[in-house]
């Protein structure tokens, strides 16, 4: 019995690789049929014929489906006579000729959902155009063990609604209809995905070439790279092993080898990926097996199965993964790429699939399969341009679903390229999400044990990393271990999510972090709420001190005023400011959308401070580098890592620090959103902002590092008579979405522009030419077609019933028109709170005209697992109680019409 490793499954295990190593993909496709060698002997072998170009507009460098699928677009743009494809050796057989082969549609967020969509059309086309791709729409079965994995489930059918997923909830003895291999006996349930199937990822690669190379495309096998050649910042040529070739974009579609690609370059291209070890079992053929068996996915399990030309294929992905070529040093062989197999470590998954598929003990086994994969360390794809090299472009880490992605990820790159952007919104997958620290090849390392498990791990809300940690980290930050910080991470920076005080100076156990990771182990009410409420209630009635170190910091200047001129053409606000104040501006595409969103403090005639999300660290200066004079007049410098940022925050926040410093504070010497530099007990040089990024009062304080600590402590001693007390991000973030308040990456992205999200009269198109403009002045001529809300829900018990945690659908009169964005629980308006765009949709579902009548005449309800509550719809910032009103944070609104509708306003020119 496979139990026992000694059932025929074992028997027949007997090194299929071991004997069969050299060209194993070619052999496994003659087996099907001389068709497929015909096919590739004709039409790919042909390359070698022709004569390396000296010239060509792209080289897409890996012949895997992820690279068919950009040429087949790019040519479709009508590129195909300008592009070439290089291949260190044949087409289609690195891990593209052993993957599973799997296409699911259902993804963690809208963006790939889509990609994924367009993937199955295009399947869909080459079939219908005589082309083979092995789409076989057999659906997909998710099965769950726990009531929380059903909870997923439940959240993933209310959300199909918005993705347009076709989807059912089924029961356990549904799914025992679905697929009768299954036992159930300790299923809660399951979801049934009929849109879901199979391909032939070999196949589909081929066919996507041969399209591509009757449009021109030409394709050369057994040529390397050897180095993408840039100048000025920009690509220029490609160096091969068959000769050089001057163009004007390269891909880099290498799979698990695009980081080692990235390296053929000056400077280096980051691609953090790092490759695992990752096992499929192939059984022999099965009698009676229905070649519709539907994929099954059993995520508590770690495994899944498919069908395949009568036998049974299963993988799975392991908790703690065994990465592969941990010394760096990455196969090009055939022989070397096929892993050996290891029971051992394949045992924890065959354990599961005996568990799920009790038939499969009598089995007989035709192989185990082990190759690489490659995963970033997020578990996200890589996609986009890269941040060191003009028109680099990235197509990898597609962590073993490379068909399910690869034609909507070959359309969006070959749109780039063609376009200058793309139809998709994929910000989340962009390759400039990175630093230097994520691209470490011993982060890698560590991250890839952990990554693998969490593609079928069960997702909780603001999910933590545990491999990687204490990277990055503020000098106060023992002391906010100490006062009891419990820590996410979010680019590679520590940053406490709240403070527990019992664990304050308490030391670890045996074999535990000497730090505390956050968690959210549920869907309804967290653990840590009693400790934000009172963060909470310190930030906007006592005083509580927050910790802003990873914020992006940079400053730009010149000698005269190109900085100036610089910043009116890259922001939609006007920065031309009196020195001392603080602009709050989008940075805007052609488009209109966000590619940024920040603060400018004016701190000279000709040098900014700007302040913006953590996120952006790398995507917004290459944003700002690529839009600035060529000539070197304006100078850019990243300060993030040079000054400690600390908030304080609360009514009392004027009375502790004018104990600490000479300034006057008062409103007409320190007036909100304004700037000034001061000395703070003994130490100098501290940039000071009147502001919270929140709407409450207080300060944040850029403080030189070496001054962070001294600073820190002389705080911490002056507010205690104040009751100053800690507070994390999830504070931060509880206020902010009371207060209506967009984030970056959150709420905003590159194609929402600030007339959608209430953000107009931050917009001076008056000012002169700017980025975005033309767009952004035919949308205020057309009108919008959906607009950022608020939602209060009513009726809805916060200790009992399930949160909302983003994504939810919103319903207005009872039909679909949008979904909510960032969500929380208000601790003044004791409700869920969420925020999120709404469309005007006709019988058509196309979006039509939204105006704030149609915004304010109907009746709101969100959708939280198939649970609709009513909720209460605001279109400003509303006014919180407060024990202690003041002038100045009651007068800042995040959102309205018109800039005169606030008095601070219409007194002071300095509020962004």
């Amino acid at each position: 019995m496979l139990k026992k490793y000694n059932s025929k499954l074992l028997q027949h295990s007997i090194d299929h690789f071991s004997k069969n190593r050299i060209d194993t993909c070619l052999k496994r496709h003659l087996s099907k049929g001389t068709d497929v060698f015909q096919l590739l002997q004709a039409n790919i072998d042909s390359s070698h014929n022709e004569p390396f170009p000296r010239e060509a507009k792209v080289v897409v460098c890996g012949g895997g489906v992820m690279g068919a699928a950009v040429a087949y677009h790019l040519a479709e743009l009508g590129w195909g006579k300008h592009t070439i494809v290089v291949e260190q050796g044949r087409a289609g057989c690195a891990t593209t000729w052993q993957s599973s082969g799997l296409v699911g549609i259902f993804k963690p967020t809208r963006a790939q959902v889509k990609l994924c969509q367009s993937s199955v059309k295009l399947y869909q086309k080459l079939d219908a155009e005589g082309y083979y791709s092995g789409w076989k729409q057999c659906g997909s079965l998710c099965v769950a063990r726990t009531l929380d994995r059903m909870t997923v489930f439940r959240r993933m059918k209310a959300q199909s609604v918005a993705l347009r997923v076709d989807c059912e909830l089924v029961s356990p003895e549904e799914a025992k209809r679905l697929c009768p291999l299954l036992n159930v006996d300790d299923l809660k349930g399951g979801l049934w995905i009929p849109g879901d199937g199979v391909g032939d990822p070999y196949r589909i690669c081929l066919s996507l070439l041969e399209a591509a190379k009757k449009k021109g495309v030409r394709v050369f096998e057994y040529c390397g790279v050897q180095q993408v050649v840039q100048e000025g910042g920009r690509v220029t040529g490609v160096e091969t092993s068959l000769g050089s070739v001057q163009c004007q974009a390269f891909v880099n579609c290498g799979g698990f080898w695009a980081r080692s690609i990235g390296k053929l370059s000056e400077p280096f291209v980051k691609v953090p990926l790092h490759a695992v070890e990752h096992y499929y079992l192939h059984t022999k053929k099965i009698p009676g097996l229905d070649p519709m068996t539907p994929v099954v996915r059993d995520q508590d399990g770690h495994i899944y199965f498919r069908e395949r030309d009568g036998c049974l294929q299963a993988g799975g992905f392991e908790p703690v993964a065994k990465p592969a070529y941990e010394d760096g040093r990455l196969p090009r062989s055939p022989v070397e790429r096929v892993l050996p197999e290891d029971w051992d470590h394949f045992h924890v998954l065959l354990q599961e699939l005996l568990l799920r598929v009790p038939m499969l003990e009598n089995a007989v086994l035709n192989k185990l399969c082990n190759g690489p994969e490659a995963f970033s360390p997020d578990c996200k794809w890589i996609l986009g341009e890269a941040s060191e090299i003009q028109n680099y472009y990235v197509a990898a880490g597609m962590k073993t679903v490379g068909i399910s992605a690869a034609g909507g990820v070959g359309q969006a790159t070959a749109e780039r390229i063609v376009n200058g952007f793309t139809s998709y919104d994929m910000y989340e997958l962009d390759v400039s999400r990175f630093l230097g620290l994520h691209n470490n090849r011993k982060f890698l390392r560590d991250r890839a044990r952990e990554v693998p498990g969490l593609h079928y791990g069960l997702q909780y809300p603001f999910t933590e990393f545990k491999t990687g940690r204490n990277i990055r980290m503020s000098p106060i930050y023992p002391k906010l271990m100490d006062a009891g910080a419990v820590f996410n991470q979010v680019m590679g920076y520590e940053r406490p999510a709240w403070f527990d005080p019992s664990f304050g100076g308490e030391k670890p156990a045996a074999g535990e972090a000497p730090y505390r990771i956050a968690h959210t182990n549920t869907f309804g009410k967290p653990d840590w709420f009693d400790f934000v409420d009172k963060e909470y209630a310190a930030c906007r009635e006592k005083v509580a001190l927050l910790d802003y170190s990873s914020f992006t910091k940079i400053d730009l200047w010149s000698k005269g005023r190109e900085v100036v001129d610089s910043l009116q053409y890259l922001c939609s606000n006007d920065v031309d400011v009196p020195v001392g104040s603080i602009i709050h501006t989008g940075m805007q595409n052609e488009r209109g959308g966000y590619e940024n969103d920040c603060s400018l403090a004016r701190l000279s005639e000709n040098h900014y401070m700007m302040i913006a999300p953590t996120i952006q660290q790398t995507r917004c200066k290459v944003w700002i580098q690529r839009h600035l004079p060529t000539d070197g007049t304006v100078a850019m410098s990243d300060v993030t890592s040079m000054y400690t940022a600390i908030c304080i925050m609360g009514p009392f926040t004027k009375s502790l620090l004018s104990q600490l410093i000479d300034t006057d504070l008062s409103p007409s010497n320190f007036p909100f959103f304004t700037f000034k530099e001061l000395d703070i007990g003994l130490a100098n040089g501290i940039r000071a902002m009147n502001l919270t990024h929140t709407g409450e009062l207080g300060y944040v304080l850029y403080i030189p590092n070496e001054f962070a600590l001294h600073v820190y402590l002389k705080l911490i001693e002056a507010g205690e008579k104040y009751g100053i007390q800690h507070a994390g991000h999830y504070a931060m973030r509880a206020l902010r979405i009371e207060r209506y308040f967009a984030f970056w990456g959150q709420d905003l992205d590159t194609m929402t522009t600030p007339l959608e999200c209430g953000r107009s009269w931050r917009v001076k198109f008056d000012k002169g030419p700017f980025i975005g403009r033309d767009a952004l002045l035919r949308q205020k001529e057309e009108g919008v077609r959906r607009m950022f809300i608020q939602l209060l829900l009513d009726d809805h018990d916060s200790d009992l019933d399930l949160w909302t945690w983003g994504g939810e659908p919103i319903y207005r009169d009872g039909k679909y028109v949008g979904s909510t964005t960032t969500t929380g629980y208000g601790f003044t308006f004791k409700k869920q709170v969420c925020l999120g765009f709404v469309q005007n949709l006709d019988d058509n579902g196309e979006p039509q005209i939204v105006t704030n009548d149609f915004i304010l005449g109907g009746h709101y309800e969100v959708d939280i697992a198939g649970t609709r509550f009513s909720a209460k719809v605001n279109l400003h910032s509303p006014n919180l109680p407060t024990k202690y009103p003041d002038q100045e944070r009651d007068a800042y609104f995040a959102t309205r019409e018109k800039m005169g509708t606030e008095p601070i306003l219409r007194s002071s020119k300095n509020i962004g």
